[in-house]
């Protein structure tokens, strides 16, 4: 397997496996077994490992889960992050749901920007797909997101064909209303959902269409802060932008630049590796920072330069690593 060698600068953090939502292509809630809390890495090790990962060129990092704000304290551990000196960027995907009233104080912590999960703006149909009433807790936590300066903040929206796929307009209507980034995510079925929903994936060609068809031509957005392979456009007249992640019709492997790490302590190099990197029992024997930054860096040359992803499958739910 050719190994890739590019530049990894970005770690995204899984600090749970938990959710309090239960999203019908994700569905945590049917999982057999959670992690138990002994089996969690603390927050002072995940820390340590960020840190180790900072000497070897990472320089930013993107807290997930599950859902990282049901973790008791999350906002001590912003700050513990904030205080390794490397490490420029801090950023969060969240589903928005305690966000309204954690917003300014992950803000002051150190948290520079976050991402919330969002599929509809209909709340009839938030709680068909998410299993709960909890809309207006998103909309609520986007708001103050904004008002606390999380910027810029965006919105993730899965698209599915036939549940949610003729809220385009809708969605596009908040880039002329707030300066929000709209991203729209190719589904792409993992394991748990294969089958059930694997023909549901839009390609974001055809949803770009639609937004042609509707706005006229897409100008290409370069001032757009990200760490990932989305391509940003804007609406003409519109004061925020929209972004698409074609993770089911595109190949990006070449350009990535990102590490895994669940809450466990398994380190993924790809999401369609056959198979993680345990490192949780380096930590509980409190090996020295040399032992780990060897261990960690053999991880990195693993990382592959191309997957074939209709050969594997990831090894780890999406709902565990945070995507």
């Amino acid at each position: 397997m050719e190994k890739n060698m590019n530049k990894i600068n970005y770690l995204r953090l899984s600090v749970t496996d938990r959710c309090n939502l239960n999203c019908i292509y994700c569905n945590p809630a049917e999982k057999e077994k959670f992690l138990h809390k002994s089996e969690i890495l603390s927050y002072e090790e995940m820390a340590r490992i960020t840190k180790i990962f900072s000497m070897l060129g990472v320089n930013k990092v993107r807290i997930t889960g599950g859902e990282p704000l049901i973790k008791k304290e999350i906002v001590k551990f912003v700050g513990m992050l904030r205080d390794i000196k490397a490490i420029d960027e801090i950023s969060m995907t969240t589903n928005g749901t305690h966000l309204k009233k954690l917003a300014k104080d992950l803000k002051h912590a150190g948290l520079d920007r976050i991402n919330i999960s969002l599929d509809t703006l209909q709340a009839e149909r938030f709680e068909k797909i998410t299993g709960t009433d909890g809309f207006h807790d998103v909309w609520d936590g986007i708001t103050a997101s904004m008002e606390a300066g999380l910027s810029p903040t965006k919105l993730n929206v899965i698209l599915m064909k036939g549940i949610n796929d003729d809220e385009v307009d809708d969605f596009i209507d908040l880039t002329f209303r707030y300066p929000l980034i709209v991203r729209f995510i190719e589904y792409f079925p993992t394991n748990r959902r294969l089958k059930e929903y694997s023909g549901n994936t839009i390609t974001n060609e055809k949803v770009k269409g639609v937004i042609i068809n509707a706005y006229g031509e897409l100008k290409e957005g370069r001032d757009v802060i990200g760490n990932g392979p989305a391509r940003y456009y804007q609406v003409n007249g519109a004061v925020g932008a929209v972004g698409f992640i074609s993770s089911f019709s595109d190949n990006f492997c070449s350009a990535c630049n990102r590490i895994r790490i669940d809450s466990s302590g398994m380190i993924y190099p790809c999401l369609f590796t056959k198979e993680g990197y345990a490192v949780r029992h380096l930590l509980k024997e409190n090996v020295s920072d040399e032992v780990l930054l060897q261990f960690i860096t053999g991880v990195i040359r693993e990382k592959p330069l191309h997957n074939k992803k209709n050969e594997c499958e990831p090894k780890v739910e999406m709902s565990s690593v945070g995507g």
